[in-house]
């Protein structure tokens, strides 16, 4: 596992499998899976967060999926 900080409060987390994952604050919120498919929270953040992910994703198309889906990823 990697860390890499982009800057306040928001870390990309890459593991040796190929699964990315964007963290805001201390919660998941936009994942690339194994395979390439790109996942982002439909929970509703804050302004910050929001404005995380859409750096973080550029203009990679994501899937929308439960908050819950994206707590499962880092254990």
């Amino acid at each position: 596992m990697k860390l890499r900080k982009l800057g306040p409060n928001e870390t990309e987390v890459r593991f040796s499998s190929g699964l990315t994952v964007l963290v805001s604050y201390e919660t998941p919120v936009a994942a690339t899976l194994v395979g390439g498919t790109t996942i982002r929270t439909a929970h509703k953040w804050s302004v910050t967060t929001s404005k995380h992910i859409n750096r973080w994703l550029g203009s990679c198309k994501a899937t929308t999926v439960p908050q819950s889906q994206l707590d499962t990823l880092l254990g």
